[in-house]
């Protein structure tokens, strides 16, 4: 299996508006040196962490979802992140998966984040979502899901070897529980012997609440291989090495004495 190149956009967001955030994503997408295999945008990138979703939300064939398979087709690269999005007279907070070929997948967000309300606006999502992209199996998350253990479990069977290679979250994670961020996402990389990928936006927003990004890339070990510093609107690709995590769950079998567990509803 081959190692992922990954595109991290840590970036601020202008409030509640769809095309003003498109077109500055589409220059910094752009801007990207080199061939990433996959470009990840924070939580709720057209708008930021809106908690009244009826003036912005769009249908799944609006020109956010047009946009993201342009850029997608351009730079030959998935494109990820979570939109506002209106179905059957509900909403939801949703992440789009997005390949070049256009097949896209999505993810609804789990874990609405009672705290500010979003459990009032926006409809749950029910079920997880693992994606494949050159041999790594991805699981999908947005912001709150990080802080649900069970939720974001990894598990190994002898038929399917290991759930998931890597957990990716993208965030609007606030700067008054930064420390909370950066632990939960060693945390996560630990407790399930994955690579875990945090994408946060930047800057404040319409709510006055201010983010620090801390975005970052975890190893299986818990280290941090992204450089990326905190409160700066950046980019960077960082390549997750397939040996690393295959040596290291070879020699420090944890998974192995894994409890074993199930979901209930």
């Amino acid at each position: 299996m081959q190692h992922l190149k990954i595109s991290l956009i840590q970036s601020g967001l202008h409030w509640e508006d769809i095309e003003k955030n498109l077109e500055m994503f589409t220059r910094i997408i752009r801007d990207i040196d080199g061939q990433a295999d996959l470009i990840v945008l924070p939580e709720m990138f057209t708008t930021g962490f809106t908690r009244e979703p009826r003036p912005v939300a769009e249908p799944m064939e609006g020109r956010s979802m047009q946009w993201m398979e342009q850029m997608a087709r351009e730079k030959g690269s998935v494109v990820t992140g979570s939109l506002v999005v209106r179905e059957n007279e509900k909403y939801y907070n949703r992440l789009v998966w997005m390949p070049p070929d256009g097949k896209y997948a999505i993810y609804n967000k789990n874990h609405l984040f009672t705290f500010a309300g979003e459990d009032k606006s926006f409809e749950p999502g029910r079920e997880q979502l693992i994606v494949e992209l050159k041999g790594w199996k991805i699981m999908l998350s947005i912001c709150y899901d990080l802080r649900f253990p069970v939720w974001c479990r990894n598990s190994y069977s002898k038929e399917r070897g290991f759930k998931y290679d890597c957990l990716l979250n993208v965030a609007n994670w606030p700067e008054a529980r930064s420390h909370a961020w950066r632990i939960l996402l060693m945390g996560r990389a630990i407790e399930n012997q994955a690579y875990v990928v945090g994408v946060n936006r930047v800057g404040k927003d319409g709510n006055d609440i201010l983010y620090s990004g801390d975005s970052a890339v975890i190893s299986p070990q818990g280290d941090n291989l992204s450089n990326i510093m905190p409160f700066k609107e950046t980019t960077e690709t960082v390549v997750m090495t397939r040996c690393q995590l295959d040596d290291f769950r070879n020699n420090f079998r944890s998974w192995a004495d894994w409890d074993g567990f199930s979901m209930e509803s």
